[in-house]
């Protein structure tokens, strides 16, 4: 369900499609995790322009308070909407789960969440209504997950856990080791337990620890992230609102707020060699 803040930037959108659709997607993430998302928007949206803004300096958000979160992501929001998007997607879990509502409030464009559209995908994937969800603390704490699969199947078991951990590890590019490996295995030892059969990965690291999660809960149990889901949310309103960019290759430019270096060396596992510069930002 759309907020009232997305509504009314579908409804301005529409009114000014012939404009719009030339500008750019911002996407914005605690750091650089989103880079996942980013890498299945451009999947889906190949002739798009994305500005990515990861808030290096700052991250990670899933062990502050929602108030900080809140704060942290009108200011990302800010800065992306001076730059002219048309549509702004919050590409963290922990601030969909904190802020997405605030944002969508106060900007006159349409915002995409990942939260729902991966509730969605994983309620679809679940054939026992069994479904386990992992994230960052503030992600878990919010029950966002946990109300947005009840919304979508009332029935629905929900087993979560936070698994702060496994972000550190995925940036580390530890996603195949022993540690990795008894890292994943302790967090989730419960949830396999739990006789879940599909897993939402909440949060845009955890897509790199894929295999290894995969490998200690077995084949039996589905895996759910929301970057797949979440690009094709965002094809769909676009296309229903004549936003979509005209063929051609799109481009992609990146702004951090600390560390242009690191974010450019770690940003590629998760993204691609695509990720050349970046662009460092005051705050």
């Amino acid at each position: 369900m759309a907020s009232n803040g997305t509504m009314r930037g579908l409804a301005a959108a529409k009114r000014s499609a012939n404009g719009l659709n030339r500008r750019a997607i911002g996407v914005f993430d605690s750091g650089i995790g989103g880079l996942t998302v980013l890498k299945a928007l451009s999947a889906a949206l190949p002739g798009e322009d994305f500005i990515y803004l990861g808030d290096t300096a700052r991250a990670p958000y899933g062990t502050k308070s929602n108030e900080v979160i809140s704060r942290y992501s009108r200011e990302n929001t800010e800065f992306l909407l001076a730059k002219g998007i048309k549509l702004l997607v919050v590409a963290c879990n922990t601030a969909s789960a904190v802020a997405l509502q605030e944002i969508a409030d106060q900007t006159t464009i349409p915002v995409v969440g990942v939260l729902e559209p991966g509730a969605r995908a994983a309620t679809k994937a679940s054939r026992t209504g069994r479904i386990g969800v992992i994230g960052t603390e503030a992600t878990i704490a919010s029950g966002a997950y946990t109300r947005l699969i009840r919304r979508l199947r009332p029935r629905a078991e929900i087993y979560t856990r936070a698994c702060p951990l496994l972000v550190p590890l995925a940036e580390e590019g530890w996603t195949d080791n022993e540690v990795a490996q008894l890292t994943v295995r302790h967090y989730l030892g419960s949830l396999k337990a739990s006789g879940i059969d599909t897993l939402l990965l909440g949060c845009t690291h955890y897509p790199l620890l894929r295999e290894v999660i995969a490998g200690a809960l077995g084949p039996e149990i589905k895996l759910v992230d929301s970057a797949a889901a979440t690009a094709a949310a965002v094809r769909e309103l676009l296309g229903g609102h004549r936003l979509l960019a005209k063929a051609g290759a799109g481009s992609r430019s990146f702004f951090v707020t600390e560390a242009p270096e690191r974010f450019v060396k770690v940003g590629r596992r998760f993204f691609g060699p695509e990720v050349e510069s970046s662009v460092r930002i005051e705050r």
